[in-house]
């Protein structure tokens, strides 16, 4: 194995930056999901000092800035508190001004490319964001950060869209993919890219009980896991699932 520090890379569906504990709270914590809540700046501070110790962020469920966060944009409050000088963000689901849903990404590396996709599906919502860096572990990665649907159909109809993006690169397709690991090996877009989910996915979902392998790290054959596991913090719905990558030898 390559001798140069791995590449440390943590996915995190961070749920507007709010915690849950129950699937009761769902129901009975729906209104923190469109009014502002005290509790919630507390959360992300807990989220960025868990962000600090890695090279690369992928983020689902962030809000670009609305009502419900009192216009704070939750990405780039999220890089301050972690110290990334570099990140960025994609709206998904403009509810304006009540919500901004989006996607985003905090890197170590300054990014040499950016890329918004926006996704097929039967509702409009989805996208990808596309980020190329030159890591020193690792070199030349793309790195696709993405939250697909919860239909099936539309799910794989992105995962062979994000395929295309993928093939002939080295690469990581990374976020809450909403499926098994099982059903994603089943994808013909995705072997034809070379992307391979992990071996021992650990489960993510819920985060108070988790049972569901939703978050998921799919990487080319160039690259190789160091290490893998859900981070035992429920500052979400999700568990955020922290990677360790390395040149495959």
């Amino acid at each position: 194995m390559d001798t140069e520090a791995p590449f440390r890379l943590l996915s995190f569906n961070i749920q507007a930056g709010l915690q849950t504990h129950d699937y009761r709270h769902y129901v009975s914590g729906a209104w923190r999901y469109a009014l502002p809540t005290r509790r919630r700046r507390d959360n992300l501070l807990a989220m960025a000092k868990l962000m600090r110790g890695y090279d690369f962020v992928a983020i689902q469920e962030a809000d670009a800035g609305s009502i419900r966060t009192d216009r704070v944009n939750l990405v780039e409050f999220l890089a301050e508190q972690a110290g990334f000088t570099h990140y960025g963000l994609t709206v998904t689901r403009d509810l304006a001004p009540f919500a901004r849903i989006c996607l985003g990404y905090l890197s170590r590396t300054p990014p040499t490319q950016v890329i918004t996709h926006t996704l097929p599906g039967r509702l409009p919502g989805r996208g990808a964001l596309e980020v190329d860096i030159d890591s020193l572990s690792l070199g030349a990665l793309t790195l696709l950060v993405t939250h697909l649907a919860l239909g099936r159909e539309s799910r794989v109809r992105q995962l062979t869209y994000l395929s295309s993006v993928m093939q002939g690169q080295q690469g990581v397709l990374v976020g809450d993919l909403n499926g098994s690991p099982e059903s994603l090996r089943r994808i013909p877009g995705l072997r034809t890219a070379g992307l391979q989910p992990l071996l021992h996915a650990p489960a993510t979902y819920p985060s108070w009980r988790p049972r569901r392998s939703l978050d998921q790290v799919l990487l080319t054959p160039e690259l190789q896991v160091v290490s893998a596991q859900a981070l035992p913090v429920v500052l979400s719905d999700h568990l955020p699932l922290a990677v360790e990558l390395a040149r495959r030898t």
